[in-house]
């Protein structure tokens, strides 16, 4: 169970990734606050569609989109703006943490890389601006992780972007605060969604990571879905230009 922000009631979500791991659990969560659901996704997301119709009554607007083509992205918030209204709360998951090292990089991995993972969240931002401001204000919650953070190895492509993201919720939240627009961050820890069980979860590196939170307990993605309540709700409408961390306690910020 979520908690309940009776503000979200009828608002028009919009979430990128929205079918499935930490994505298919903020659909979940916005959908039993009453709010209009839209999302992209690659892969087919008609039976999940399916499972949060007979759930909640309602079913979300699942639009197919790759998001590293941007007027594809555009055009697909458009759609959601038709089927929900004006978006006011926008919600930037959709990401890929591919592995890989620095030597084997090359410009296509790069591009790609950040097409999915940052650009894709700055031009999402910029679509979502206009109907937020005269729609008298919104909330943006921009997905980066705690990799970054740790200064991880192994996916230097991806963490540039993430300590990226973290730039462009602070200059955003700085450029549209004065129409009532929030921008924020959400940190992550090790989620384990099951892209992350199937590819890269081992009993040793779990163990290891575990090691470091303070809770001793693995993250699920509906623990991500309080956290995104919070930040797209009035319960935080004095808060933007922040990155939230929830990741056991891994990382600690201030």
């Amino acid at each position: 169970m979520y908690a309940n922000f009776p503000d979200l009631k009828d608002s028009s979500v919009f979430i990128t990734g929205g079918g499935s791991g930490i994505g298919a659990s903020l659909t979940d969560g916005f959908l039993a606050q009453g709010a209009k659901v839209a999302f992209v996704q690659r892969s087919d997301a008609t039976a999940f569609c399916d499972e949060m119709e007979e759930k909640h009554g309602t079913r979300p607007v699942f639009l197919p989109c790759d998001i590293t083509d941007m007027s594809a992205l555009k055009a697909s918030m458009d759609e959601a703006v038709k089927a929900n209204g004006s978006i006011t709360v926008l919600v930037n998951n959709a990401a890929n943490d591919k592995r890989h090292t620095t030597e084997e990089v090359d410009e296509d991995f790069w591009d790609w890389s950040q097409a999915i993972n940052l650009k894709a969240y700055f031009f999402a931002c910029q679509h979502v601006v206009g109907g937020m401001r005269a729609a008298g204000g919104g909330s943006i919650v921009n997905f980066t992780s705690i990799s970054y953070m740790m200064g991880n190895a192994g996916y230097p492509a991806y963490t540039t972007a993430n300590s990226g993201i973290n730039g462009l919720t602070r200059s955003l939240a700085r450029e549209f605060g004065p129409d009532r627009i929030r921008v924020n961050a959400v940190a992550p820890g090790w989620v384990l969604t099951q892209k992350q069980k199937d590819i890269w979860v081992t009993p040793e590196g779990l163990a290891a990571h575990i090691d470091r939170q303070c809770l001793k307990e693995e993250l699920a993605p509906e623990d991500m879905v309080d956290p995104v309540l919070f930040l797209a709700s009035k319960a935080s409408k004095a808060m933007t230009g922040q990155s939230l961390v929830v990741d056991g306690g891994v990382v600690v910020t201030g």
